[in-house]
């Protein structure tokens, strides 16, 4: 089932914007690519804010856009939650208030989002009655992302709602989405240029590039796409959606099953069962094509190679992208490397993992 799909078209000057999306029913979708690919004019015309955009939009069994027929849904009347970069509070009313704005904006639908929830999910309670002139930045994105989710929306649009925080201001925001769009299963495109950010959030990720999106798909096989710059770029990595299988409180490890593998990871005393992010950094894999023995390197995976590419910023050094089951991983190795291993696609080689990060 999907949220959103459809394909939008639209002409600005010298902008084109012509866009075919699809947009998943749970979970956190994000939209990245770099300054002035379209990201937040994609998110204008799904709101319905540009007047002028073509083409057809359906979200769910509703239809939204139909330019062929000369419809097209009013903004108030898509059930789409939109918070910008400005939290674009009411200075006049306090954070109650604030929040109270978005379930009045309802008009007679259903409440679907009360708002004892938003404001636990989002730690609103000690806000409640402050003026919204003296919150920090954090604080003000969490208020505007709560009264957004208190117009009970069908798709919650976050156009870089972190930018311009602090460490602690954006950990905060960030936990919050995660905890509120985890309680009320309303899916989120997300816009994005941050590629840690990226990676700790999305299920499922857009890349755009001058109006158009040119990939799409799980967090995971996006991220290790080398036509991307996320892959090129110096800090690429895996992204590997992990469960707990056990905590050795002697050795402060966890080991941990993923769709390929194992990893023993240091990523605290989780219990059992709990399903974890965790990022394997491309430059943290070494390779190997016999299974090595004595090592102090505690991850030895399994793999196939998918393809080699050159690293555009380092002639001498390849990609490697591969697959582990349905896991896929990439090295940053040198091209000397590839020649002595005699590395092609489709080759079964063992991948060395030296660190493992939990993204949190």
């Amino acid at each position: 089932m999907t949220a959103l799909s459809g394909n939008l078209r639209l002409t600005r000057g010298m902008f084109a914007l012509d866009a075919g999306l699809e947009v998943a029913e749970t979970g956190i979708t994000t939209v990245c690519g770099r300054s002035g690919a379209g990201k937040t004019t994609l998110l204008r015309c799904i709101a319905g804010l540009e007047p002028q955009v073509q083409g057809r939009l359906q979200a769910g069994e509703a239809l939204w856009l139909d330019s062929a027929r000369n419809f097209c849904l009013p903004p108030e009347r898509r059930a789409v939650g939109l918070v910008s970069q400005d939290a674009h509070l009411f200075p006049h009313l306090d954070v109650s208030a604030n929040l109270l704005y978005g379930q009045r904006r309802i008009r007679g639908r259903a409440a679907r989002v009360q708002l004892d929830t938003v404001v636990a999910t989002l730690q609103l309670a000690d806000l409640l009655h402050r003026s919204v002139q003296g919150l920090s930045g954090g604080e003000r994105r969490r208020v505007a992302i709560g009264r957004a989710l208190l117009t009970s929306p069908r798709l919650l649009l976050l156009d870089e709602p972190v930018a311009a925080l602090d460490g602690p201001g954006r950990r905060e925001v960030l936990d919050g989405i995660c905890a509120a769009l985890d309680a009320l299963a309303i899916p989120c495109l997300y816009v994005s240029h941050d590629l840690h950010e990226a990676a700790r959030l999305a299920q499922q990720m857009l890349w755009m590039d001058a109006g158009r999106i040119v990939a799409s798909g799980a967090a995971g096989e996006v991220l290790c796409d080398p036509r991307l710059p996320f892959a090129q770029a110096e800090d690429a990595a895996a992204v590997v959606e992990a469960t707990v299988i056990e905590y050795h409180s002697r050795l402060f490890l966890s080991r941990l099953r993923f769709e390929g593998g194992e990893l023993w990871a240091a990523v605290g005393d989780a219990p059992a069962g709990q399903k974890l992010r965790v990022q394997i950094a491309a430059r943290d894999v070494s390779l190997a094509t016999v299974r090595p023995q004595q090592t102090s390197v505690l991850n030895v995976i399994e793999c196939e190679v998918v393809e080699i590419t050159a690293v555009a910023d380092s002639p001498a050094h390849a990609l490697v992208r591969l697959s582990a089951g349905a896991t896929g991983l990439l090295a940053r190795v040198t091209w000397k490397s590839v020649a002595e291993l005699q590395l092609a696609p489709g080759g079964r080689l063992w991948a060395m993992v030296k660190s493992v990060a939990l993204l949190n």
